[in-house]
């Protein structure tokens, strides 16, 4: 079954395909209308230059049957002035040069007529032709020019959706390389090998890929190396805020080295995984007793609710970091209750953490988080480093983070965690001994 995404594309108005198709389409609406309409001004004038010559005949031989040379003409008529001749034909001919012409259309059940008319010895002669086989002809020659121009809107239409395919489909793969590159995979490139525009486009997109690239790496190193070599002296003082006398500034002095100590391991970390060499030790873990315990080493108050029994595969150490940073953050940004809830799913489990605060700021769902950066200043305060390496360490065991408000009347912001892959059960749905085990 084709998938939505792709005939949504194919199908919206919107896209350049169907541009380009109705472009193509009316320029060739056009070129045969003009066609169609040269076509047929050409061949009315032929058709009416044929019936005035056969008229012209017929009127030649009218004279010399009113003369008395020869018998009437086979296919025409003539009259008198004064009898039946069209009151039109009488004011040309009294109006303009002989022999005049006119085209009768008075009767179109019986067809249209060519009429001539000149004077003979002071004595007016008029004489008509049946143009009908001449209109029928006009008339077809415009229905096989119908014809011909959808047949060629038929093929001309879906030839150039394909050729619009083939530029299309090299426009989107520029499209997904930046798109890729701005979800963090750098290496990826176009490699498009095409000398028009559009491979003009594709090389510039490389090239600022291979730069971007390039001056990233050498951030994370410089914060790398600038952690690494905060950690020799932090340790130093970290052992001289030990040594200090007890006293209210040896506390103070302590809680801004802890915090410093913080802030490097949070940097060395974010380092890690900037550099994707992170290795994940995956075991199969009771999600209800993993999360209790990460609850419990925060030393902060949460309330934990469990539905089903659910059992996931996963690495519990960075789990119960990602746990920990968002309770923390829910406790420093938000506002008491803590909630946290634990769901199975059919294929896999998630855990939810909501606090009862004014909610993640606009920025940060619209833009997710941000190193560094808090939202806003009566939030609290932090470094907007924990939901970062959240987010990130959520990536390097195949978890899903996601950030929201509640909605409620009473706010609160939400994260919720969606693990993959829930593995082994008993018969009574709980647990067997081996996953504890394995946690254990």
């Amino acid at each position: 079954m084709p998938d939505r995404g792709v005939l949504r594309r194919l199908t919206d108005p919107r896209s350049l395909r169907w541009k380009i198709a109705a472009g193509v389409a009316v320029a060739a609406c056009a070129m045969a209308l003009g066609i169609g309409i040269l076509v047929h001004r050409t061949t009315w004038d032929r058709s009416m230059n044929i019936g005035r010559g056969n008229a012209l005949t017929a009127l030649q031989e009218a004279k010399a049957e009113f003369r008395g040379e020869r018998p009437g003409p086979p296919g025409g008529r003539f009259y008198k002035v004064d009898d039946e001749l069209p009151g039109a034909l009488q004011t040309s001919l009294a109006s303009e040069p002989a022999p005049v012409f006119w085209y009768d259309t008075r009767r179109p059940l019986q067809g249209p007529w060519m009429w001539a008319a000149d004077r003979v010895d002071g004595t007016a002669l008029a004489v008509s032709v049946d143009m009908g086989a001449e209109l029928r002809s006009l008339q077809a020659l415009d229905r096989h020019m119908w014809y011909a121009a959808l047949a060629m809107l038929a093929v001309v239409v879906p030839l150039t959706l394909l050729a619009a395919e083939l530029v299309l489909r090299r426009l989107r793969r520029v499209a997904d390389t930046a798109r890729h590159i701005k979800h963090g995979e750098l290496d990826t490139r176009t490699r498009s090998r095409g000398h028009d525009e559009i491979g003009e486009i594709s090389a510039a997109v490389d090239l600022m890929a291979d730069a971007l690239q390039d001056r990233l790496r050498s951030e994370q190193r410089f914060a790398a190396d600038v952690a690494h070599e905060l950690r020799t002296p932090l340790t130093a003082l970290v052992t001289s805020a030990s040594l200090l006398p007890e006293s209210e500034a040896t506390d103070l002095v302590r809680d801004r080295v802890q915090a410093l100590r913080g802030l490097v391991d949070n940097l060395l970390e974010i380092s890690r995984l900037d550099t994707g060499t992170e290795e994940t030790d995956v075991r199969t873990v009771p999600l209800a007793t993993l999360v209790a315990e990460s609850v419990r080493r925060t030393g902060l108050e949460a309330e934990v609710s469990v539905t089903g029994h659910p059992v996931v595969e996963t690495d519990p150490r960075r789990l119960d970091r990602i746990l920990t940073n968002l309770i923390v953050n829910a406790h420093r940004h938000g506002a008491g209750p803590v909630e946290v809830t634990i769901t199975e799913t059919g294929d896999g489990a998630s855990v939810s953490v909501r606090d009862h605060g004014p909610g993640f700021p606009a920025e940060l769902l619209n833009h997710g988080p941000q190193r560094f950066h808090t939202g806003v200043a009566e939030r609290g305060r932090g470094h907007g480093l924990g939901l970062t390496i959240a987010q990130g360490q959520a990536q390097v065991i195949d978890a899903r983070l996601t950030l929201a408000n509640a909605g409620a009347p009473d706010g609160g912001a939400v994260a919720t965690l969606e693990l993959p892959g829930r593995r082994s059960f008993g018969s009574d749905g709980a647990s067997r001994p081996e996953d504890s085990d394995a946690y254990r």
